[in-house]
């Protein structure tokens, strides 16, 4: 059921939105999970993957394997991640290109930027960083 009225739900439109938004956009739309330790630590889910990130990959046939980014190709809405390549016909070597979608953040590249984005995100806003407080005030 449609609960917006302002948002159509219509699939063409949803589909021209994504596939023809701009860079700053597929920023957003190019966010990848953090790992379990990443999530307790800064109370974030998921954060726009950026080069030199250091990433897992969960899905696909490069399942478990880890990397650093060495691109984020917006333009085709994939990732490139350090040593996992295949080889063409004449021998040559090129990176293969993963959804971020696919992909977990197991160590993030901090900077101010960065860090005020997960200080904003963070759901445990109250200045507890990482601390369980879902059960901090019951009687």
């Amino acid at each position: 059921m449609k609960f917006s009225t302002s948002v159509s739900s219509s699939r063409r439109k949803a589909r021209k939105a994504h596939f023809g938004s701009h860079s700053e956009a597929r920023r957003k739309l190019m966010s990848a999970n953090l790992s379990k330790e990443l999530q307790a630590r800064y109370g974030v889910r998921s954060m726009p993957i950026r080069k030199d990130d250091e990433v897992m990959v969960t899905r696909g046939i490069f399942k478990t394997r880890e990397g650093k980014v060495q691109a984020v190709y917006r333009k085709k809405f994939v990732v490139h991640v350090e040593r996992i390549t295949r080889d063409k016909a004449n021998g040559a070597s090129v990176p293969v290109g993963l959804p971020a979608s696919s992909l977990t953040i197991t160590k993030l590249k901090m900077d101010k930027d960065r860090k005020a984005a997960l200080e904003r995100k963070n759901r445990n806003a109250d200045g507890k960083k990482g601390e369980d407080v879902t059960m901090s005030n019951v009687d």
